[in-house]
C-alpha cells in the first residue's frame, strides 16, 4: 500500500520565510539569489521552480528526496539562522508558496516560489546597508553579494538595492534592515559618571598596596 499524505487545497497560497545570498551575473544585468544549504549550487530568480539538485528526473518535492525550495512559518526562525558566522551576508527572503507542496511541522518544501521581499541586513561595519557589493565569492557566472554601507562600497563592483530590485524584476522589493545602534551623547555621559565611582575605588587599592610595600 502507498502512504497517502492529507492534501490540502488553500484559498490563497501559503507563505514562509527563508534566507539566501543575493547574487549578481557576470554582466551585471540579472539578480537572483542562491541558497544557503544544499541548493547553494542552484541559483535562483525571484520566480523560479524547484529541480532536484541530485540530477534525479522527477518532480520536486519527492516524498523519497530532500530536493524543492525550503522555507519556514516564523520569521523569527529565519532571522535566527542569520546569527551564524557563515550566514552573516544572507538576506531575509518573505516567499509565496506555490505549487505542489509538502508540510512539515515547521515550514514547507515546495516546487515552486516567488520572493515577494527581501530585507538586507547591516554591513559589516554596523552601518546601515546602503546597496550590495561583491562578497568575494560567487558561482561560475554570478558574484555573490553581500550588504555594504556607502563608505565601504568603494572599488568594489556594487549594485544599489533599487537597482538589484530592478534587475530581479518580479515586482520585488528590496529594503534595509536595522544597523548597529549609536549611544547618544547623554548615554556616554551617564555611563562615564557611572565609571568614576569604580576609577576612585581601583585607585584607592592600588595606593593602599604602594603604602603596604613601602611599609
Amino acid at each position: 500500500m502507498r502512504l497517502r499524505l492529507p492534501e490540502e487545497r488553500p484559498t490563497e497560497p501559503p507563505s514562509g520565510y527563508k534566507i539566501a545570498h543575493p547574487m549578481l551575473s557576470q554582466d551585471g544585468t540579472r539578480a537572483g539569489f542562491t541558497g544557503v544549504s544544499l541548493g547553494g549550487a542552484l541559483p535562483y530568480g525571484v520566480l523560479a521552480d524547484a529541480s532536484c539538485v541530485y540530477g534525479l528526473r522527477h518532480r520536486a518535492p519527492s516524498r523519497r528526496c530532500d530536493c524543492g525550495f525550503h522555507c519556514v512559518h516564523d520569521r523569527t526562525a529565519a532571522e535566527a539562522l542569520l546569527c551564524t558566522a557563515e550566514h552573516r551576508a544572507a538576506v531575509l527572503l518573505e516567499v509565496t508558496v506555490l505549487g505542489r507542496y509538502l508540510r512539515f511541522e515547521r515550514g514547507f518544501r515546495y516546487a515552486r516560489q516567488r520572493v515577494r521581499t527581501a530585507t538586507v541586513g547591516p554591513c559589516a561595519c554596523g552601518a546601515v546597508a546602503a546597496g550590495l557589493a561583491d562578497a568575494g565569492w560567487g558561482r561560475p557566472g554570478r558574484r555573490a553579494l553581500a550588504p555594504s554601507c556607502a563608505g565601504c562600497l568603494r572599488g568594489r563592483t556594487s549594485v544599489s538595492l533599487a537597482g538589484f530590485a530592478r534587475l530581479a524584476g518580479e515586482r520585488l522589493r528590496v529594503v534595509a534592515g536595522k544597523g548597529a545602534s549609536v549611544a547618544s551623547a547623554a548615554d556616554l555621559a551617564v555611563a562615564d559618571e557611572l565609571g568614576v565611582p569604580e576609577l576612585a575605588a581601583e585607585v584607592v587599592l592600588l595606593q593602599t598596596r604602594l603604602d603596604w610595600f613601602q611599609a
